[in-house]
């Protein structure tokens, strides 16, 4: 039976086009493994990329490492360690010499190196064990030293650590003062102002204006009132000055050069720069990193075997292993270029140091090198480079433009400004000090326009008291 619907011509019309074929010609992209292996590569830190070697090596038996110097063979290792150093700079070859005369002597007491790292713990209890003292004061200063935080300091009260160990309170009393008479000095410390007080203590002759004030004075000096101060401890204006000045000098934190000492994680620099005075050359850090060869022995093997079996799953590897150790090599190459390109633009940082950088996208050092800005963006990604300066991580020379300034000027950093803000505050009347709308304008005026928000926020990144306390009061 069949039905016949009004308009079904013109329904059986739109259903034909709807189910008509049609052919259209597009282009689409498709990243191979080897391809997306050769990106991940790229944007591998150095102790990554050493770690991804190292597993690679145990999964494909055709890559084959170069022998690393085994810690028996020393002279062989310290031979390796000053060419390297005297490829990046002269001037270490003295201090290498040293350091090889103090190793000798110490392999020559114990035949082997270890790797020791003194941590606060370890520093003041060998000196704690040092020191003539009862055993149950010995005792509990070892338990107060296991208390110190990390600046050093007790953060619990005496009464509370006396309960905890057991002790009496002459005992623990007599534990703290031996604690606090060991480096650094003012370890051992309840507050800021103990901990003030027994520097000051140690360093002769002592100053007792300096004592007194940290006694007593401490919020004053921290809004620098060195008149008040002078009126409630009766002494001179340029006295008490003086003995401010000498305070600030004194560390308020004796534990943070060895606080988490285990925990410090040591960066190994990809790319060194070494200054000639006409001019820099570029060196890769490649010392840690083995180099990666095809096996002779899996190479012959494939040409001799007969086994069909054998030959496929070979010819994979090696093809595997080709492509890693290509991929290796191109990450050196794209990070040199990349390195090279930010040298040549940053040259005025390498040369003078932080203050100086240059507006710097990656749109910049990719047209430069021929390459997409994501293959820079990956190149860098956590790189590090060793300067004059310090160690610094690539993408912290990528700095972005604040705008034109008057005249039509290249445009200053984020960085510049910085160094021009710290130079205005520096150079300021302290009695009067500059105001952030005042700074606004001054920092437009020498071209580098800002708003009196971003003035502040400069300020607050780099640490400067607001205008109140920055004044110095009579």
């Amino acid at each position: 039976m069949v039905y016949f619907l009004p308009g079904n011509r013109e329904y059986g019309r739109r259903e034909e086009a709807a189910l008509e074929l049609n052919l259209t010609q597009k282009q689409t992209q498709t990243l191979s493994p080897q391809m997306m292996q050769s990106m991940e590569i790229l944007q591998m830190g150095s102790q990554e990329l050493l770690e991804y070697i190292e597993e690679a090596v145990q999964e494909n038996p055709v890559l084959e490492p170069e022998e690393r110097y085994d810690r028996a063979d020393e002279s062989d290792q310290l031979h390796r360690k000053l060419e390297w150093l005297e490829s990046t700079d002269p001037q270490n070859r003295y201090y290498h010499q040293q350091d090889t005369e103090e190793q000798d002597d110490r392999l020559g007491n114990y035949g082997t190196l270890e790797d020791q790292e003194d941590n606060l713990y370890y520093y003041v209890l060998s000196q704690l064990k040092t020191l003539e003292l009862p055993p149950e004061v010995a005792e509990a200063g070892a338990f107060l030293v296991e208390s110190l935080n990390a600046n050093g300091w007790l953060d619990e009260p005496m009464e509370i650590l006396a309960a905890d160990y057991g002790c009496s309170m002459e005992v623990l009393e007599r534990a703290l003062a031996a604690v606090q008479s060991l480096e650094p000095a003012g370890v051992g410390a309840r507050d800021l102002s103990e901990c003030l007080r027994l520097q000051l203590l140690r360093r002769a002759p002592v100053d007792w204006l300096a004592v007194r004030i940290v006694d007593s004075q401490l919020d004053a000096l921290s809004k620098s009132r060195y008149g008040l101060i002078a009126r409630e401890l009766k002494a001179a204006p340029e006295e008490v000055r003086a003995a401010c000045e000498r305070i600030r000098s004194l560390n308020p934190r004796p534990g943070t050069g060895f606080a988490a000492r285990e925990n410090l994680t040591y960066i190994n620099p990809d790319i060194i720069v070494v200054s000639f005075p006409d001019h820099f050359e570029l060196l890769t850090n490649d010392y840690y990193f083995p180099h990666l060869g095809i096996s002779g022995y899996y190479t012959r093997l494939l040409k001799e075997s007969d086994d069909q079996q054998v030959k496929d799953y070979l010819t994979g590897k090696v093809k595997q292993a080709k492509w890693m150790v290509h991929a290796i090599e191109q990450r050196r190459s794209t990070l040199m270029s990349c390195a090279g390109c930010i040298l040549e633009l940053q040259e005025a940082f390498f040369r003078q140091g932080p203050g100086h950088l240059v507006p710097m996208s990656l749109a910049d050092v990719a047209g430069r090198i021929g390459v997409h800005e994501s293959t820079v963006s990956r190149a860098v990604k956590d790189k590090y480079i060793q300067c004059s300066m310090g160690v610094y991580p690539l993408s912290y020379f990528f700095s972005r433009s604040l705008g034109t300034g008057s005249g039509g000027e290249e445009a200053a950093s984020p960085d510049a400004a910085k160094a021009l803000l710290k130079k205005l505050i520096a150079g300021e009347d302290k009695k009067k000090p500059l105001s952030d709308q005042k700074l606004c304008q001054m920092m437009t005026a020498q071209g580098c326009p800002l708003s009196r928000r971003t003035v502040a926020k400069y300020r607050d990144e780099l640490h400067i008291p607001s205008t109140t306390g920055r004044k110095q009061y009579e």
